[in-house]
């Protein structure tokens, strides 16, 4: 390609009155195909926004006014290439025979197992029954930090390496209080003078003086220490704030003279904030100061029950009322499904569990969950039970489906070259960290012969909406030939592509093949 478009396009049409001729039937003739355009093209707009892109941005390989001629006849017809020279309609003919190519992919349904979504599950709960993507690991205080800054990170790490956690992301929840187990609390602490209120309720324990500011001080250096480990670790999915009440839920009800203070949990999550600048944090509640932030997600530990129930007190009512009701949008909705019951809420009740997680823009639902529930149990409603769990799976968080690819059939080495994609996210939620989406070339045998990424972040592909996405990428080192051409989204975890498209498309080690290329 010798030119960009934008560079030599004012000296072009100095250079040929014909050309302003020309253009201005040319906007006429479009004005006049719109309809016709809408109609032909699959995609619809997708072909507007493509031509656009190219009239503007895109450095054509016979020059400006050859390469612009060639994709205004790709969709406004023969005709108007009768109103070009011979040199321009000698322009235009190379360039269709270089060819555009078009994709228009068949939807499928989408993975049950994708990353950062669906099922996360405990490992020590029993068999696991279904496809899952996340595990949870709850630690206990006293486990990470038996002396004062002695940290066994590394020993809560190797708990996350049995054979349910094999390449499985993680969420982390640390606590100090766990009704009914041993106190969460490091002796040391507790040696230093905090004190410990006895409880009797959801089996009893001891409740630490959360208001204490040796207490205070400890959190935040445990926080911080958790933050040099962790926050650099791409398996760790979510974290979610913990510490504070009864199994860290920042609640110690009905004694609520044993809750947290303000001071205290301000403190928290500002030491989280700073810890954890490239991790998405969850607080179980909206109310008090953790409402006021906008840059924070939510967990709600009654799932479905809980979630939306008309009382004041409910998981979306308090979200609403401190009008964070949109950060779902950057900040990831998650949390477990009410302990016991799944049975219940993907059976006889599986309408409104659908209606909550639209509501709430759940992304994944555990550690309790349906996964852990035994099909035998289930009698001749298992297979009822299998279909609702993988609808809901499938419904949470994001659910990207492939509508069009569009590129060049032959691309010329180390020259930009063109590609657009249009997704649909089907799903109720984005996807919330930046995974490259990457772009690779996949020789006969089966092997990545060279791979780009692309500007494209996913993070903007919201729920219920079209995107389009245009890049002009180049390919080097390869021979010249034939190359499958695919996509892969790829997890900075394990270095490779993870997310599955929902489409009926050849999929290979976590590559999309999406069309056929030829290098030159």
């Amino acid at each position: 390609m010798e030119s960009s478009m934008h560079e030599t396009m004012a000296e072009s049409v100095q250079e040929e009155p014909v050309w302003r001729e020309t253009m201005r039937g040319i906007r006429q003739r479009m004005r006049s195909f719109l309809q016709v355009l809408r109609k032909r093209d699959p995609v619809g707009e997708f072909a507007m926004g493509w031509l656009v892109w190219e009239f503007w941005r895109i450095p054509l390989r016979v020059g400006v006014r050859g390469g612009l001629f060639a994709i205004l006849a790709l969709w406004v017809g023969a005709a108007s290439a009768q109103d070009l020279t011979e040199e321009q309609r000698a322009a235009v003919n190379r360039e269709l025979a270089a060819g555009i190519v078009t994709v228009v992919p068949a939807a499928a349904d989408g993975a049950v197992d994708n990353p950062l979504k669906g099922w996360c599950v405990y490992t020590d709960a029993g068999k696991i029954h279904q496809p899952y993507s996340m595990i949870f690991s709850y630690a206990s205080w006293k486990e990470l930090e038996p002396n004062q800054g002695d940290y066994r990170f590394e020993d809560w790490q190797k708990q996350w390496d049995v054979p349910q956690g094999a390449g499985k992301h993680v969420v982390l929840r640390v606590y100090a209080d766990y009704p009914n187990k041993p106190s969460g609390m490091p002796d040391w602490l507790i040696g230093q003078g905090v004190k410990m209120t006895p409880y009797t309720q959801y089996g009893g324990g001891l409740s630490p003086d959360y208001n204490d500011p040796k207490m205070v001080a400890a959190m935040e250096r445990l926080i911080s220490a958790m933050g040099r480990r962790f926050n650099d670790d791409h398996r760790v999915a979510f974290i979610q704030l913990g510490l504070l009440g009864h199994w860290g839920e920042w609640h110690t009800f009905p004694r609520t003279e044993l809750d947290a203070d303000d001071t205290p949990r301000r403190r928290v999550i500002a030491a989280y904030r700073n810890a954890f600048p490239d991790k998405q944090l969850m607080v179980r509640t909206a109310n008090g100061h953790a409402g006021t932030q906008d840059w924070i997600g939510f967990h709600d530990d009654m799932f479905p029950e809980d979630t939306d129930n008309g009382e004041d007190w409910s998981f979306l009512a308090t979200i609403r009322r401190a009008g964070r009701d949109q950060n779902w949008r950057n900040h990831v909705i998650g949390g477990e499904m009410v302990p016991g019951k799944a049975d219940q809420w993907l059976l006889d009740r599986f309408a409104t569990t659908r209606q909550m997680v639209q509501r709430s823009h759940f992304s994944w639902v555990g550690p309790y969950g349906p996964a852990l529930v035994d099909p035998k149990s289930l009698g001749d409603r298992a297979n009822l039970f299998a279909q609702h769990s993988e609808t809901l799976v499938r419904e949470m968080g994001y659910d990207f489906q492939l509508t069009a690819i569009r590129h060049l059939k032959s691309i010329e080495l180390d020259k930009p070259t063109p590609i657009a994609i249009k997704v649909r996210n089907r799903g109720v939620a984005p996807f919330y960290y930046p995974w490259p989406v990457t772009i690779a070339l996949i020789d006969a045998q089966g092997n990545v012969a060279t791979s780009v990424k692309s500007p494209w972040d996913i993070r903007s592909w919201q729920p219920d909406s079209d995107i389009i996405e245009k890049a002009s990428i180049s390919f080097s080192q390869v021979p010249v030939g034939e190359y499958q051409l695919a996509l892969g989204i790829v997890d900075p975890w394990q270095n490779k592509p993870k997310i599955r498209f929902a489409n009926d498309l050849e999929y290979r080690d976590g590559w999309t093949v999406v069309s056929t290329v030829r290098i030159e």
